[in-house]
Order: structure tokens, then C-alpha cells, then sequence
């Protein structure tokens, strides 16, 4: 493949949303039967800004893309405490619910570095709940090895037009490793930054990367995200020693359903 000309649209979803779109590839997990095996999987509420897809990798420890913790207008970064998880969120019910107390990105992430290979590869944050999530079955996703050009890969996400459910697709593939990225072919839009992208092995499914932005290559859109396993355990190493942004210990107030911004 061709080295790529990136045009990057990273995909925080934007708090309003647009209508619901054709579902086409997509199978919505919005029936007991076919969500249960997903329901680590969960979307993230960012402070009132908008939603990411987010994914247990612990009881406490959620997986996202870093650039979910930013303001994308003023670039600043977003008060953990303000930041919510619904795991296995259906049609505004969710398996279990927790805020996070301590987010860590990358340290190599750079929020304002524009659109280049470089961010995305390093789009990786790891968030600690305020408490701890026992999923029904003891669910949580392992990390499995970064896959190679041509392996078929699923994502479930939530996304712009399907926010209320999440969908999987699991009939893509990865057409690509450049410059630390995976170039994939999944279809993928705004509220879908930070979905896990899995392989889908006999072992069962195992997460190797999260959606960090869409792009385009000679004319067809693809997904980008990063090899996982490594920088997940710079994350937890990273956890596990104390530093990263701290939720401030003193509550908002938010009248009536709205929430303003601070």
C-alpha cells in the first residue's frame, strides 16, 4: 500500500447527534442474547462534550483513545471525575456504571501535534474507575498480539446514528501496518474513538488495538489505530506507580437534565 497522505478525523462524538443512519454491515447488539458476550465493551461520557467507546481491560481499568480526554475546542484537558462509564449501554441501560477517578494517556501523545502518524500511534489512554466492575460472568478482554497485514479483525463501538446500542462489524481486515499504525478497512464514525478492535481467533476475542481516526487512501475510507499490547502496559505500569490526572475531589452541581459547560 501506499504510503498514506493522512487527512485524520478524530472521533469524539459530538454531544448532539445526527439521525439515525442504515445499519448495512453492522449487527446491533441491542438483544440480550447477542450483547452479553460484548458487555465489557461500554460508552464513555465526556463531561457533557460528547461520547468515546471505551472497553474493561480490569474491573477498574478502561481502555480509550487518549484524545477522548481532551476539550477539542479549547484543547484542554477534561476533568476525570466528569467523565463516566456505562458498560454494555442499551437503549439507555447499562450492565454497570462507574465514574473514573484517574486518567493516564500516553506520554508520548500529543494532543495539538495535528494530523499525523505520530498521534496515532500514540492515541492510547487507560482510565481507574472510582470503583470496580464485576461483569456478569467475570467478562473482561485480554490483549492479544498485534495482528499482520490481512487478518480479519472485528470492532464494536458506538457511533454517531447508532449511539443508543453498540454495533459490531467482524468482517474487516487489516490492509496495512505503516509508519506504527494499523491501516484497517473498518467502517467507523464520530463516537467511535477508542472502540476495540479484535481478533477473532478460536481462543476467543482478543483486543490488539483501539479506533483512533478515519482516513482516506487513494480514495476509500479506512480506519487507523495502533498495535496495543505494548503501550497497555506502559498504562498500567504507569497506574499501578501513581502519577496521572486525578479527579478533583469537589462535586459539580448540574440542575435539571442539561449540563452546562464549566
Amino acid at each position: 500500500m501506499r504510503r498514506l497522505v493522512l487527512g485524520l478525523l478524530f472521533l469524539c462524538a459530538v454531544a448532539v447527534e445526527a439521525p439515525r443512519a442504515q445499519e448495512g454491515h453492522f449487527q446491533r447488539l441491542d438483544i440480550a442474547a447477542t450483547a452479553r458476550h460484548w458487555q465489557a465493551v461500554g460508552r464513555l461520557e465526556l463531561a457533557g462534550r460528547g461520547f468515546c467507546t471505551g472497553t474493561l481491560v480490569a474491573p477498574d481499568l478502561v481502555v480509550t483513545a487518549a484524545h477522548c480526554l481532551y476539550d477539542r475546542e479549547t484543547g484542554m484537558r477534561l476533568d476525570p471525575g466528569r467523565i463516566a462509564f456505562r458498560a454494555g449501554l442499551r437503549d439507555g441501560r447499562a450492565v454497570a456504571e462507574a465514574r473514573v477517578a484517574r486518567a493516564v494517556a500516553h506520554p508520548d501523545y500529543v494532543f495539538d501535534a495535528g494530523a499525523s502518524a505520530l498521534r496515532v500511534r500514540h492515541d492510547v489512554a487507560l482510565l481507574e474507575l472510582a470503583r470496580g466492575i464485576d461483569m456478569p460472568g467475570g467478562q473482561i478482554f485480554a490483549t492479544g498480539a498485534a495482528p499482520r497485514a490481512g487478518d480479519r479483525i472485528g470492532v464494536v463501538s458506538y457511533a454517531r446514528g447508532r449511539a443508543e446500542a453498540p454495533s459490531l462489524q467482524n468482517a474487516c481486515r487489516v490492509l496495512a501496518r505503516q509508519e506504527g499504525m494499523l491501516v484497517m478497512s473498518c467502517d467507523v464514525d464520530f463516537g467511535a474513538s477508542g472502540a476495540p478492535v479484535f481478533t477473532l481467533g478460536h481462543g476467543g476475542p482478543r483486543i490488539v488495538s483501539v479506533i483512533s481516526a478515519m482516513a482516506e487512501v487513494e480514495g476509500r475510507k479506512v480506519s487507523l489505530g495502533m498495535p496495543l499490547a505494548g503501550p497497555l502496559r506502559m498504562l498500567r505500569a504507569a497506574i499501578e506507580a501513581g502519577p496521572g490526572m486525578v479527579a478533583r475531589p469537589v462535586l459539580r452541581r448540574v440542575t435539571g437534565a442539561a449540563q452546562t459547560r464549566p
